[in-house]
């Protein structure tokens, strides 16, 4: 059901020549780039009318408008089945807990008596939220999504899922619940690469027969597109990413399990199988130097995947996957240079001494520590973000917060003997540099004569 790597008996190899021996799955978004561009151009040129042909043309169900009527919402919510309203209510109170206090603050420094650099942080204008809506439903990924970028202090908040034929055109009911419980009344039934270049190239409002505005309005372009999504996504955020800002090219979901003899197999296949049952390329990996965790895990797996839902379709496929194993190593100094190599969106340590051991970990977009911090803890309730790196980009990208929704602006304030203190330096640089006109800049404050620093 999964296979094995076997690294132990001599030295690991440095680098990428170590990343090359891990499994990882194919996501080609080079190759889906020309798939989704005339998707983009298509919208770019014909606007709204085009995001719905291709939502009738990818989604089955062709809407009469993108913005989700207000009535829509609150129908939604009052609709939703108390005990998911409860769970989503707490879920955003722990992220907002969390994301609070992830808030920047104006920083001033005395550079020189007279002179100041200010850091200032400012948050995006308006930003694009995109919610998956494929093989399941995430309410989580709105909770995701909108507390960090409320939390920041974004005013334009849009929200977009795919139509949804069984629900007449609109997104998933416990999608526009969820947009209620946050306040966001800003929501579009529009998926896959129609629904970035949405995001970027807006959409006109309709017009009346006598040309005046219509009942619906555009949408309006914005800043910044957050959210996962497939790999059409993916690619139509590498495509518009210049014009838009966007989060992270995100791929397929991955969870990376460090364990030793302690850990419980139990434990350790479930998680396994918990990711893999998003869908067919999900990555599930056992690194560990204990052979009989994975014996007694390749177990437990067969047990409990029997008894899984989304068996043929998801999760088999998935541990089945290239991009699945488990990787037996030396020790465990050996398991930390391979999960640091991975580079995991999610990483478990379920070792003896966890906290001391994920300490040690530089690459991961998220970790939990000990056998009571699953990753499903952290897709709901934990007060985390969920919104991860991954494909290895977890060592050099981090995952979704307030940051992501801040710009920092330095404010540089000198007066003019601080300026003329440094005067002469800056002249020096800039005809270093062969830049004379940069220096003329400085000269023709002070009468072209460069002032002797003090």
């Amino acid at each position: 059901m999964i296979s094995r790597i076997d690294l132990r008996g001599a030295a690991l190899p440095e680098g990428s020549a170590l990343r090359d021996l891990l499994p990882r799955a194919e996501f080609d978004v080079e190759a889906a780039l020309e798939k989704v561009r005339p998707i983009c151009e298509g919208v770019r040129h014909h606007g709204a009318a085009a995001v719905i042909d291709y939502g009738e043309k990818f989604d089955g169900v062709r809407v009469a408008s993108l913005r989700v009527p207000a009535e829509e919402l609150t129908r939604a919510l009052d609709e939703l089945d108390p005990a998911v309203r409860a769970a989503l209510e707490e879920s955003i109170r722990r992220a907002r807990m969390v994301h609070r206090d992830q808030r920047r603050t104006t920083h001033t420094t005395q550079v020189v008596p007279g002179g100041t650099v200010t850091e200032k942080w400012i948050p995006v204008e308006r930003v694009g939220l995109y919610v998956p809506g494929g093989r399941s439903v995430y309410p989580s990924s709105v909770v995701m999504n909108v507390v960090p970028a409320q939390e920041a202090g974004v005013e334009g908040i849009a929200v977009s899922s795919p139509p949804q034929k069984e629900f007449g055109g609109l997104p998933h009911p416990t999608i526009l619940a969820a947009c209620a419980l946050l306040g966001v009344d800003e929501v579009y039934a529009a998926g896959g690469a129609q629904a970035i270049a949405m995001f970027a190239y807006g959409t006109e409002g309709t017009e009346g027969a006598d040309g005046t505005a219509g009942d619906e309005p555009g949408c309006a372009p914005v800043n910044l597109v957050t959210g996962p999504g497939n790999i059409y996504v993916a690619a139509a955020k590498r495509l518009l990413k210049g014009r838009i800002g966007i989060d992270a090219e995100a791929g397929p979901t991955e969870i990376a399990i460090l364990a030793d003899s302690t850990a419980d197999p139990v434990h350790v296949a479930a998680d396994l199988i918990s990711q893999a049952e998003h869908d067919p390329m999900a990555a599930s990996v056992l690194v560990t130097d204990s052979e009989e965790l994975a014996e007694a895990t390749e177990a437990e797996l067969k047990t409990q995947v029997a008894a899984s839902k989304h068996v043929d379709d998801r999760i088999v496929p998935a541990l089945a996957g290239r991009q699945s194993a488990i990787v037996l190593v030396g020790g465990l100094a050996d398991g930390l240079k391979v999960v640091d190599a991975y580079g995991a969106e999610h990483l478990e340590i379920q070792t003896a001494d966890a906290a001391s051991v994920a300490d040690r970990v530089r690459n991961a977009g998220a970790i939990f520590v000990g056998p009571w911090a699953p990753v499903s803890l952290g897709d709901y309730c934990a007060g985390s973000n969920h919104v991860l790196p991954t494909g290895g980009c977890a060592c050099h990208s981090s995952g979704l917060s307030v940051q992501s929704f801040l710009r920092g602006v330095h404010i540089v304030d000198y007066t003019r003997d601080a300026l003329a203190d440094v005067a002469h330096h800056v002249v020096t640089l800039a005809e270093a540099e062969d830049l004379p006109a940069h220096g003329a800049a400085i000269k023709a404050r002070f009468g072209w004569k460069v002032p002797e620093s003090k």
